[in-house]
Parts: structure tokens; C-alpha cells; sequence
């Protein structure tokens, strides 16, 4: 019998989709922000491969986005996710320019203020966020998807919509209701030993973060194999997880230890260590 051996799996081609049209791409969107309405949730308008395919300059994005915007039957939040996160959206808004992206993001975002509740941005950039946020128009949130930052941007003003979240979620609870409490150096004490987990978690190539995710949830006790959908399991090497596990324990992340210890032990023994 040969021994399995645990090797990062091959990455995911980055070939753009192929582009429909606008008025396709308008009519998709359409489609899921009617269900997501008719359940009586809020929208969240995530980015699209297709439509960073199609579009061929800040108008395009305007025309769609004006359009679902204008159909919205309440406000909404609206996603920009890094090319980091996704390759394929390289270049939304318009342009590759991270100035000239913000200029036309901001641009939209203030011609229909009304329909938009805030902006969700994964750029992993807190300069950036900050200066984006303090342009928003009054009554736009910015809720911050920087899993390397978000101690300091929470703290300052940013709400919080992360990934990591699910992963610090026992910590994250607990800092949250220090913040509200005006406990600042509580709060600054819960998170601080998140930071170096979520940065292993998503360190590039970050598409591959949700391996991370999933590997903590399964050492938790929150899934019964560590198992995903196309063996993205095998998207992060053995030393990347042992170093998660290493840094989710040190952040007092392991709800139960035991489990979590012979869990580990099973990974590293299955292949051979």
C-alpha cells in the first residue's frame, strides 16, 4: 500500500470566465437579489467574474450596478474583494489603478447613497480603507474585510464583515462586547493573538483561505472530516496547518484541546509523521 503523501494541490486556473453580456449579467443578478429579497434578507451585491470579464471601463460597472441598485427595495452593501481573494476580478471598477478604482467606486457609491447601507472591502490594505471610508458619504458604512488589520479598524471606526471571524469567533464575541463596554486595552488584549493566526490563515496565495478555515472547524469539533468540496483540503501544506494549529492554540482557540490534539495527531500520522 502506498503511503498517502500531502503536497498543496495544484492552483486553480485564473482564465477569466467567459463574458456574457451586460443586459445577461444585470438579468443574473436581478434573478438572486429578488429571491434574497423575497426571504426578507438584506442584499449583499458580492463581485463578479462575469461581469470583470465584460466590462470595459467605469461605465460598464455604473450601468450595471445603477441598474440593481435602482431595483433594490432596500439599501444594500456592496462587496469590492481584492484580486488577492479572486484573480479573476482584477481591475474592478474599471481600472487596475487602485486610485482610479476608488475614484469610480466612490463615484457610484455617491450617486445612489440612498440604496447603499455600506461597502464591504477585502483589499487587505488599512491606508486604504481609511482614507475610503472617511469619503463615504454620511450614513454609508464601511465594514472591513482586512483579515490582517481589523483589531486597529475595527476599533476605529470600521464595522466588522470578515472571514476570520468564523474561525476567532469565541474571541471575536468577547472583543466586541469589550468595545461596546469602552474597554479599549481589553479589547486590544482578546485580539492581539488573533492577528498572527488570521495572517497564517491568510497568507498568500489567499484564495486559499478557506482551507485554513475549514481545518480549525474540523479540529473544534464542528465537522466530522477534514474534507472539502475538489480536495481543497489539500490547498495548504502540512507545515501551514501544524503552524494554524500551533498559533489557534496559543490563541486560546481550541475548544477542547483533547479532540483537537488527537485530531492533529491523525493528520500527521496518516501521512507518515
Amino acid at each position: 500500500m502506498t503511503r498517502p503523501r500531502w503536497s498543496p494541490a495544484a492552483p486553480v486556473p485564473t482564465r477569466p470566465p467567459h463574458a456574457r453580456t451586460l443586459d445577461e449579467i444585470v438579468a443574473a443578478y436581478t434573478e438572486q437579489i429578488e429571491t434574497v429579497q423575497e426571504a426578507g434578507a438584506g442584499v449583499i451585491v458580492m463581485a463578479s467574474r462575469q461581469l470583470a470579464a465584460a466590462a470595459r471601463g467605469p461605465e460598464d460597472y455604473h450601468r450595471v450596478y445603477g441598474e440593481l441598485l435602482s431595483r433594490a427595495d432596500r439599501p444594500v452593501i456592496l462587496h469590492w474583494l481584492g484580486e488577492m481573494f479572486d484573480p479573476n476580478l482584477a481591475g474592478y471598477w474599471g481600472s487596475k489603478d487602485v486610485a482610479e478604482a476608488t475614484a469610480s467606486f466612490l463615484a457610484l457609491i455617491r450617486e445612489h447613497a440612498a440604496k447603499v447601507d455600506g461597502v464591504k472591502v477585502s483589499l487587505l490594505d488599512a491606508e486604504h480603507e481609511i482614507g475610503l471610508r472617511a469619503a463615504l458619504p454620511e450614513g454609508v458604512r464601511l465594514y472591513t474585510g482586512d483579515d490582517f488589520n481589523y483589531p486597529s479598524l475595527i476599533r476605529s471606526g470600521s464595522h466588522a464583515l470578515l472571514g476570520i471571524f468564523d474561525a476567532i469567533a469565541p474571541a471575536a464575541a468577547a472583543a466586541l462586547r469589550a468595545l461596546d463596554a469602552g474597554d479599549l486595552d481589553r479589547y486590544d488584549e482578546i485580539l492581539a493573538p488573533t492577528v498572527p493566526l488570521s495572517r497564517k490563515i491568510f497568507e498568500a496565495p489567499t484564495y486559499n483561505y478557506k482551507t485554513g478555515i475549514v481545518f480549525l472547524a474540523w479540529l473544534n469539533g464542528h465537522q466530522d472530516a477534514f474534507c472539502m468540496v475538489n480536495g481543497a483540503q489539500a490547498a495548504r501544506s502540512l507545515p501551514h496547518l501544524a503552524e494554524v494549529f500551533r498559533l489557534a492554540d496559543r490563541a486560546g482557540l481550541l475548544t477542547d484541546p483533547e479532540l483537537a490534539v488527537a485530531r492533529m495527531r491523525s493528520l500527521l500520522a496518516v501521512n507518515g509523521l
